[in-house]
């Protein structure tokens, strides 16, 4: 008897996971809903781009953000514009201070989510993984941070990059590449970097077993397929840049006042891209911890996180499965992709500041990062990959503890 308990005690333990994960995603799901319902309103700056739409104009009456040029006595958002086209319901609705972002961005992680499902199972992903893959995506990836966050351009335009990302991949799958172009090009006019998926889209787009160099002519009609929105949204961005800042390859940037504080002091120094911001945005990404800050007398007053965030593998330890991808050329295309973001985003002056529990930019090269997992969690099969998946979960459940008690 004693032996058959010490046998099942690990199974029944093994049992005992998912029933944790689901009990802490609707502890998160309740802190969304908190956040959309207690949103305030006139902090997100698409309401000012969507406000300029509706008026003819593409400049806005005022910053609600620190990310504003300013140029000939008028104010710009910078942020490409898909953002604002997105949030233009909602402003029609409401006006310029309008609330609802965060439900709106919700309702934008509700539809990552749906969009996942079916891709991981056109993956070939069983019910045994897909529902723990889900959970991760969901609740233990920078996903959740940008969704509580809505109310935020940076966050909102992080999810809506997500969800079109995503959405393309999916469709690429499916062999509907004009689709996966219109998508992939609202995602770059939400995220700039998610321009570099086009590649991922066409391979993905062919059988596994089909030779990638024979059929030409059929590749050639599926470039066009893809390529031909992706230039349309290319375009779009460049004379919008021209429209605003004279030039199509201004972004506006060199315009922005900041205030006194880090990231002035850094674009003073070093500009926008730098060698000198790799130490930093690599210790971060990498090896920095979770970091509550402690305070007063004896440093024992619990003060604030740090604002530059945990790194990729603290906040979300179930990456480490991409190290059992299979080598294929879907996975290895998806391992370049993540790998070339990763990199260019460590000389970049800002790793995502302002975040607490994520590296946020990581959303940037996720989508990739997922196909490898959806191969990885097929090959390997290890009651870890669950409970790396509730540390980040709960982690993202003490910190909004702790910033509930701090802020």
């Amino acid at each position: 008897m004693e032996a058959f308990i010490i046998m099942t005690t690990p199974i029944m333990r093994e049992r005992l996971l998912l029933p944790a994960g689901v009990l802490l995603a609707l502890l998160l799901v309740a802190a969304l809903a908190y956040a959309a319902i207690t949103e305030a309103g006139g902090s997100n700056s698409a309401a000012l781009m969507a406000d300029g739409f509706l008026k003819g104009r593409l400049w806005a009456e005022t910053c609600f953000d620190l990310d504003c040029a300013i140029l000939d006595g008028r104010t710009y958002v910078v942020f490409p514009p898909f953002p604002g086209i997105a949030a233009l319901p909602l402003v029609a609705l409401g006006g310029v201070t309008t609330s609802g972002f965060i439900l709106l961005t919700l309702l934008l992680f509700v539809g990552s989510l749906l969009i996942w499902r079916r891709i991981l199972s056109q993956l070939g992903v069983g019910p045994a993984h897909l529902y723990w893959l889900l959970l991760a995506i969901g609740f233990s990836s920078p996903l959740f941070f940008v969704t509580i966050r809505g109310d935020g351009i940076w966050f909102f335009a992080q999810a809506l990059a997500f969800l079109a990302t995503s959405l393309a991949i999916h469709e690429a799958l499916a062999g509907r590449l004009a689709l996966a172009g219109v998508a992939i090009g609202c995602a770059f006019l939400s995220r700039q970097m998610s321009i570099f998926y086009v590649p991922l889209l066409l391979v993905l787009s062919l059988r596994t077993d089909a030779p990638l160099w024979s059929a030409m002519g059929d590749k050639i009609v599926r470039s066009v397929k893809l390529g031909l929105p992706v230039l349309a949204a290319i375009g779009l961005y460049l004379a919008y840049n021209q429209a605003r800042f004279g030039s199509p390859f201004e972004t506006g940037y060199i315009h922005i006042d900041y205030p006194p504080g880090v990231l002035k002091e850094r674009l003073d120094a070093y500009g926008l891209w730098n060698w000198k911001y790799v130490p930093f945005n690599l210790y971060y990404a990498l090896v920095q911890g979770f970091h509550a800050r402690f305070e007063g007398v004896g440093q024992l007053e619990l003060a604030g996180m740090d604002r530059f965030g945990t790194a990729f593998l603290v906040a979300c330890p179930w990456l480490a499965m991409l190290f059992f991808t299979p080598v294929n050329r879907r996975t290895v295309l998806s391992g370049l992709l993540v790998a070339g973001l990763v990199t260019v985003m460590l000389f970049y002056h800002s790793n995502g500041f302002t975040q607490y529990n994520v590296q946020r930019y990581m959303l940037d090269w996720l989508p990739a990062a997922l196909v490898m997992l959806a191969y990885a969690v097929q090959r390997h099969k290890t009651p870890l990959f669950p409970l790396a998946i509730l540390w980040g979960m709960g982690l993202n459940a003490v910190t909004l503890a702790t910033m509930a008690v701090v802020l």
